[in-house]
């Protein structure tokens, strides 16, 4: 199938129209119209090749909202027509034992990403979602419940269930303390759902600066990590603490304000932390810990929350032709807290 999208052609370039072929449909393949596509931080990394993996032409966007326009003759829980969504992963083993406990995203062979990796049948590279349409197995496609705004839904395909997957892991539920250091894209998802979640949430902000923002949000209070006094009278005060930092940092202020057996969790950062002392572990029986996307089912599960408790992402739609724009602002957060583009403005590049 010949299709358009947006492209990187190299780490220096911007992103620009670009001839796309998918693939014909395998019997369990479903074909999809993409109408929304999230713009993740990690699309911007992938563009610019920080991680030094970046395989050029590069059409990134793993927060996919579309319906389906076709499906292989295998496939039974799809049509014509129907709402789905696709998020970072499009394929995995699925014979391990992470993968026949719906644990797709810690397959033990490695999972197939949505984009800038190789499909596991052909080795064929994979384009994401900022183009017009997409072809996914079957098991990776999602279902947007009716009650989800399709037009915002898209960030919660990966801002969302990076959030989602360790407040799960972690058993938050009422009477649950939960922090939130960041209050960007993944940071004001992570409040979104905590507080859905019944938990008491605090955001961790080095000013107070972003008070009003957060307790729209939800959360219950901000703590400034730049007020020592605040800082003291907070510590051992969080069973949960999700790190939505995305750059290299010190984790050493936000160590002590974990209660015994408590863990700050890593969702932003890819890469090095600062160095930090140990004390605050051994003496909390404290944790540090990371944590990626969930698994398929997870991820259902999550957008079937969000339906039910009317969590959606705050979302500021653009055109495809604002991407390398939106890219430059991401890098100057400036953004709250996600850009989502129409698709339906491809067709006019």
């Amino acid at each position: 199938m010949k299709t358009i999208g947006y492209a990187a052609t190299s780490a220096t370039q911007p992103l620009a129209p670009h001839d796309v072929t998918r693939r014909d449909l395998r019997d369990n393949d479903v074909a999809i119209e993409i109408l929304y596509c999230g713009v993740c931080h990690s699309d911007l990394h992938q563009a610019r090749n920080d991680w030094g993996a970046s395989i050029y032409p590069l059409v990134p966007g793993h927060e996919i909202v579309g319906r389906v326009t076709a499906t292989g003759s295998a496939v039974t829980r799809y049509k014509t027509g129907d709402r789905v969504a696709v998020g970072c992963i499009v394929d995995s083993c699925g014979k391990c034992d992470q993968c026949l406990k719906h644990e797709e995203q810690m397959c033990r062979e490695g999972v197939t990403q949505t984009y800038n990796d190789h499909d596991r049948i052909t080795g064929d590279v994979t384009y994401g979602g900022y183009s017009k349409h997409i072809v996914v197995r079957e098991e990776f496609v999602l279902s947007i419940p009716e009650a989800l705004d399709i037009a915002r839904a898209a960030p919660l395909l990966c801002a969302g269930i990076t959030t989602y997957s360790p407040l799960r892991t972690w058993n938050v539920g009422p009477g649950s303390r939960v922090g939130v250091v960041g209050l960007g894209g993944l940071g004001h998802m992570a409040v979104k759902l905590a507080v859905g979640l019944g938990a008491e949430v605090t955001v961790i902000s080095r000013t107070e600066a972003k008070k009003a923002d957060a307790l729209a949000l939800g959360a219950d209070r901000v703590l400034a990590s730049g007020d020592a006094e605040a800082m003291a009278a907070a510590v051992s005060s969080f069973d949960l603490i999700i790190d939505t930092i995305p750059v290299r940092h010190d984790l050493s202020p936000y160590l002590p304000l974990l209660d015994v057996d408590a863990t700050l969790v890593i969702v932003g950062q890819l890469g090095m932390v600062d160095e930090h002392s140990t004390m605050p572990l051994l003496m909390g029986r404290r944790r540090i810990s990371g944590s990626p996307i969930g698994g398929i089912a997870e991820t259902q599960e999550m957008l079937n929350f969000c339906a039910r408790m009317n969590i959606l992402p705050e979302c500021e739609m653009i055109a495809i032709q604002d991407i390398n724009a939106a890219f430059e602002r991401m890098e100057r957060a400036d953004v709250r807290y996600r850009f989502v583009i129409d698709m339906a403005s491809l067709e006019a590049a």
